[in-house]
């Protein structure tokens, strides 16, 4: 299980109110509701192993290079995150909280917590689950590993399964091209421009006649005409130069270069004294007795 926990930690912060607080005053709502999170989430998975995936760089100088505007209306100053004021000091305490627990918690300098998914989901020889609210993962669906994305837009106890039927049927795409769509479409939230005049529908009928980004591409530079819609051809020569340069954003990289660790599910703690002070700082005694009880079962 792969969890994107900058997503999952932003979503606990907006559905649970921020009054919820430690001992001294401070915001808690995200923590606790993270530990909610993966304590039902193993609870009702079962996983033989877990990652917390973070965000070791939010915008990648590579990503940055290619296309300048890639979540540009999100910086704060500087190459700093936009983050609401009492979510920022609760970050480093569900760092600790992961360590204490000894759930592997893993972000690699210059990547985001996608490139970090990406790699392990490639590597992996069992069976995957990506819980994520994030749908640029659905690029790593693969139904013959089998690789999911658990979806938590419904809500973490409501789960979409997402599969390659799954894309094919929402999309209109074949099940493993949501990346070159999404190249296409463009994603506004994470300013991602797409080809101008190319939206989700001509996107998807594009690479179904095609099959891939490479092939249409390919298509295009040819100079033909058959397999384009009326006036898509010269929308998508118009934007080449976009074309040439945003996979490579796009896509989560598959070759991160991630430590060695393990990733075993824990069945107990690998700092005890620890997790009792933080639990003791932070006010946590509840949601760590759900996650201890989840875990020892």
């Amino acid at each position: 299980m792969l969890l994107d926990t900058p997503s999952l930690y932003f979503r606990a912060f907006y559905g649970i109110p921020d009054s919820v607080t430690s001992p001294d005053g401070m915001p808690v709502n995200a923590v606790r509701g993270l530990l909610d999170m993966i304590a039902t989430l193993v609870r009702q998975h079962s996983p033989a192993q877990i990652v917390a995936c973070m965000d070791a760089d939010w915008r990648p100088a590579f990503r940055v290079a290619a296309i300048p505007s890639y979540k540009a209306h999100r910086v704060a100053s500087g190459d700093e995150e936009e983050v609401p004021d009492t979510l920022a000091p609760q970050v480093p305490v569900i760092e600790e909280v992961l360590d204490a627990l000894g759930i592997a918690r893993v972000g690699v300098a210059g990547y985001e917590a996608d490139d970090v998914i990406g790699t392990y989901a490639t590597a992996a020889t069992s069976a995957v689950d990506i819980v994520t609210g994030d749908r640029d993962l659905f690029q790593l669906v693969d139904d013959e590993k089998p690789c999911r994305a658990l979806y938590t837009v419904r809500g973490i106890r409501n789960l979409q399964i997402i599969d390659e039927a799954f894309v094919r049927e929402k999309y209109g795409i074949p099940g493993r091209a949501y990346a070159d769509f999404a190249t296409l479409r463009g994603d506004p939230s994470d300013g991602l421009p797409g080809v101008a005049g190319i939206g989700e529908k001509t996107a998807a009928a594009l690479i179904t006649r095609f099959g891939s980004l490479t092939a249409l591409l390919a298509a295009l530079d040819d100079g033909g005409a058959d397999g384009f819609p009326a006036g898509a051809r010269n929308k998508l020569a118009a934007a080449r130069d976009y074309l040439e340069v945003a996979p490579a954003v796009v896509r989560v990289a598959h070759d991160v270069p991630v430590p060695d660790t393990d990733i075993t599910l824990p069945a107990a703690p690998r700092d005890p004294e620890r997790l009792v002070a933080l639990s003791e700082k932070y006010g946590l005694d509840s949601p760590l007795n759900r996650l201890l009880a989840t875990l020892t079962r």
